[in-house]
């Protein structure tokens, strides 16, 4: 795990040296320990390539980056993982390939110049890389799968830029960098944000999750980002559901081995759900002699505690474990922090739960982490897309199964079947009418606290930005909301409040789930696996895990996670939020004065809590750290 930045500058200009290494410096909690820059000169361009390194897989200087091929004809900065580079070592090696070290970074570069692009759908793992191709004149772009590691660049005048983190990316720009209006907006009246290309950054992008790119150093043109991997969700129907749960338990073992590969101290953020708790059972499964120590955020004396939850799995698998209870106080002290940390504005203090979780591995010399993150987003989760399976089987005629499901998803805690309506409603609508069901619900896109005309001058979109499937078809509703969310909404949020938050404490945080062999399977069961007519979630993944993890844990019906009592925290901290709330950000939409009279309506019970507060607060104090 590390952190990666350089860029390419044309027309004769030479690299900004001493930019390159202001940059590389934002990065040291990415790699603290090894870090390198070097210049080259390439048809006709000037590149720099940097990286710093956090040493996970062969600790010794020969996983050294940049790195270069013998001939010198192609050089590598890789930030990530590949899980399986001891397999594709011996295949290179059968193929005539040498190696001098162990590190997973050298099995890259030879799975680059040996098979190119071809190498990719290769790889199990987490992974942003660039290759600067001396023969071809190119540099190429590569972001993972499912964007487990992030990659940021822009373009100005005369230079192609590119960081792991937007801090690099603004030490690295000659010009000051602007605010986006659009994702602003997006983000505090809908609560959007990291769905798209785009970033609270004018001018800066997103390389999207499973896509590459090519800058031709020649002409210095920035090709169009090709997608090299996507969902499937055609259905397969050779398999009963004990079928389907076995060949589950079968990949998920498998991913769980693979990713415990390590030189370093492992071991797991637990918060007592069913996908941390299988993560951690799993590991004990494969195993049954390693030492495992487990990290948990506890909401003690909080409706959303989990602890006798984290207790139990812990007893379970004989774990070490380690707790953080967290204050308000104690959020207001290291808010600052975090919020330079994530970059951009983030959803909610449950941020801050995983934020000390990570530091609490760190204390205890912990430096490799797994986690459950991404298994909502491919066995259907959460509530259970319950409007996209209503819409599936509606296509199907099947009306009275609908029916059956809608009432029997309904007796679950937090449902309802009115609930349950509107959403299947909101599957069916789209456009202007999508629009207009979101207000009668009470999301309209212009509350009292934004001004209208500066937005309509700069051509802002005033509605929800609502993305719908690329991937689809009639009765696989389910299974194309599921591909959306764990490419463009949703995960790829969840995935930078855990980069950014392991990183800050030089963790890497691994993520099991997230391999296109799982999600290829899950996506291609029968949504009913997935999904029970009974309203269970995640109901194959639960069989698939019976034995390995205890069944009090697998027949929990609520789900809470790194949940934080965050009224409570805000409403103790009042003094403080007002201050950073009355800091004028100068920005003609927002209009901060009704802003904080609506807050002061809020904390005082006179309007509905919501996590609307911590929108402002999130948005402000970052705009005083970034764009001020």
């Amino acid at each position: 795990m590390c952190g990666i930045l350089g860029g390419a500058w044309f027309d004769g200009a030479s690299v900004p040296v001493g930019k390159v290494d202001e940059a590389l410096h934002t990065l040291r909690f990415r790699g603290p320990n090894d870090n390198g820059r070097e210049l080259y000169a390439c048809a006709g361009a000037n590149v720099a390539l940097g990286h710093t390194r956090l040493s996970i897989i062969d600790l010794t200087s020969g996983g050294h980056q940049p790195m270069t091929t013998d001939d010198q004809s192609m050089s590598i900065v890789f930030n990530g993982e590949i899980y399986n580079y001891r397999e594709l070592r011996t295949e290179l090696q059968a193929a005539g390939q040498a190696f001098k070290s162990d590190s997973d970074t050298e099995v890259l570069l030879a799975a680059w110049r040996t098979w190119g692009a071809a190498c990719l759908d290769r790889l199990v793992g987490m992974f942003a890389f660039v290759v600067l191709d001396r023969n071809a004149g190119t540099l190429t772009c590569v972001r993972d799968p499912f964007g487990i590691k992030p990659f940021f660049y822009a373009v100005e005048q005369g230079s192609f830029l590119f960081a792991s983190e937007l801090p690099a990316i603004k030490a690295l720009k000659r010009d000051k960098v602007q605010l986006n209006w659009q994702r602003s907006y997006d983000f505090l009246v809908h609560g959007d944000y990291d769905s798209c290309p785009e970033t609270f950054f004018d001018g800066v992008s997103h390389l999207l999750p499973g896509h590459i790119m090519r800058v031709d150093l020649k002409s210095g043109a920035l090709g169009e980002s090709q997608c090299w991997w996507r969902p499937t969700i055609d259905e397969r129907h050779d398999l009963s559901f004990a079928d389907a749960a076995e060949k589950v338990r079968e990949e998920f073992l498998s991913s769980i081995r693979l990713h415990l590969r390590s030189d370093v101290a492992i071991g797991a953020a637990l918060s007592g759900g069913i996908d941390s708790s299988a993560v951690v059972c799993a590991m004990r499964h494969v195993e049954p002699d390693l030492p495992i120590n487990t990290f948990s955020y506890i909401a003690r004396g909080s409706e959303v505690s989990e602890e006798v939850w984290v207790d139990r799995v812990n007893a379970h698998v004989g774990a070490v474990p380690h707790k953080v209870v967290v204050s308000a106080e104690e959020l207001a002290r290291d808010l600052d922090d975090m919020i330079l940390a994530q970059g951009e504005p983030f959803g909610s203090t449950s941020i801050y739960a995983q934020y000390r979780v990570f530091q609490l591995a760190k204390e205890q010399g912990v430096t490799v982490t797994l986690d459950g993150q991404g298994a909502d987003e491919m066995a259907a989760g959460y509530s259970g897309y319950p409007g996209q399976r209503l819409r599936s089987l509606v296509e199907k005629g099947q009306l009275g199964q609908a029916w059956r499901f809608l009432d029997q998803w309904s007796q679950w805690p937090g449902r309802s079947r009115m609930g349950g309506a509107k959403r299947c409603v909101a599957e069916m609508t789209q456009g202007s009418l999508y629009q207009a069901l979101r207000s009668l619900n009470g999301m309209g896109a212009l509350p009292s606290w934004i001004r209208n005309e500066p937005l309509a001058e700069r051509g802002i979109e005033l509605r929800f930005p609502h993305q719908r499937a690329e991937v689809t078809a009639r009765g696989r509703r389910l299974m194309a909301e599921l591909g959306l969310s764990l490419t463009k909404r949703g995960l790829p949020a969840l995935l930078r409040h855990g980069d950014r938050n392991s990183m800050r404490f030089s963790v890497e945080s691994r993520v099991p789930f997230l391999t296109t062999g799982m999600v290829d399977l899950m996506l291609s069961l029968p949504e009913s696996y997935l999904i029970s007519p009974q309203g269970e979630t995640k109901s194959v993944f639960r069989a698939a895990m019976r034995g390995i993890v205890p069944d009090d844990v697998l027949d929990r019906r609520d789900k809470i996670g790194f949940a934080t009592p965050e009224q409570v925290w805000l409403g103790s901290m009042l003094d403080t939020v007002r201050g950073w709330l009355s800091h004028d950000l100068r920005l003609p939409f927002f209009d901060q004065a009704k802003a904080l009279q609506e807050f002061e309506l809020i904390m005082a019970g006179k309007k509905p809590f919501s996590w609307q507060v911590w929108r402002w607060i999130n948005f402000s104090r970052w705009h005083q750290h970034f764009i001020e």
